[in-house]
């Protein structure tokens, strides 16, 4: 089945440009360089499904002409990866039914703490999101939506049990430091990998640059993506230094796949 990702977002928690930074990937006129907070758009069959929505998420939909959501998968419950969850109000608003939120119980406890107004059972808030929150309650869970199949891929970010996603012959890992032995195995076969890979120099609770080759060489997908990227890195001179099969990811990437 033929599918589209659509990168929404690669840049870190802060954004890039960064504020108040006047350094050269901050104040490049490339517009690889100017880097959104993470998320991806996954698009089969008429369904779009999305991982994460940051706080950029409002202008990322414009951008990317998204009007439409049936479903969203949720890695952590960090700021950059869930304050995005009230934009999608007028989505929400489209289904018959409610819209399915995924995510392991740690970050479900938290958006439900955050969005209280959203999912209290007292809530009077007339235009609240229309949203259900599933729980993934097994580490190596598997979903079934729309005729494919979503699993879930353990990983560690700094001391931080967070959760990959895969997805036909695609994977998205975003915000991690280490891939734990027992999730290499779901990873194999894959066509496209997109994976963390904040900047240089090694960080504690992300993976570097030359971490995130040695994992891509672990994992050997036919390709993969670079995401999650701060200012420390300029698009077109990281890319160029690259292996053939690996390149840095921009907003609005679009990378077709099988699902």
């Amino acid at each position: 089945m033929e599918a589209v990702i659509t990168i929404l977002g690669s840049g870190t928690s802060m954004g890039v440009p960064t504020l108040g930074c006047d350094c050269r990937v901050c104040t490049s006129p490339d517009p690889r360089d100017k880097r959104t907070r993470p998320s991806i758009r996954i698009e089969f069959q008429r369904h779009s499904i999305l991982i994460d929505t940051g706080p950029d998420f409002h202008a990322q939909a414009l951008r990317e002409g998204v009007r439409h959501v049936d479903a969203v998968f949720y890695t952590h419950a960090h700021a950059d990866h869930i304050l995005g969850l009230d934009d999608l109000r007028p989505l929400s608003f489209q289904h018959k039914h409610r819209l399915p939120l995924y995510a392991d119980t740690a970050t479900a406890d938290v958006i439900e703490r955050i969005f209280d107004y959203t999912f209290s059972s007292e809530n009077k808030y007339p235009t609240s999101a229309r949203v259900s929150l599933h729980r993934i309650t097994h580490p190596q869970q598997k979903m079934e939506l729309f005729g494919t199949t979503f699993q879930a891929v353990p990983l560690i970010h700094g001391d931080m049990p967070v959760t990959g996603y895969r997805f036909g012959k695609a994977a998205y890992l975003t915000d991690l430091s280490d891939i734990p032995d027992s999730s290499l195995p779901l990873l194999h076969g894959l066509d496209v990998l997109i994976i963390d890979a904040l900047r240089p120099e090694p960080h504690p609770s992300h993976s570097h640059l030359e971490k995130s080759i040695d994992f891509v060489e672990k994992i050997r997908p036919r390709q993969a993506w670079f995401t999650h990227i701060a200012h420390q890195m300029l698009h077109e001179e990281t890319d160029a230094a690259l292996p053939a099969n690996i390149h840095l990811a921009y907003d609005g990437l679009r990378i077709p796949f099988e699902i």
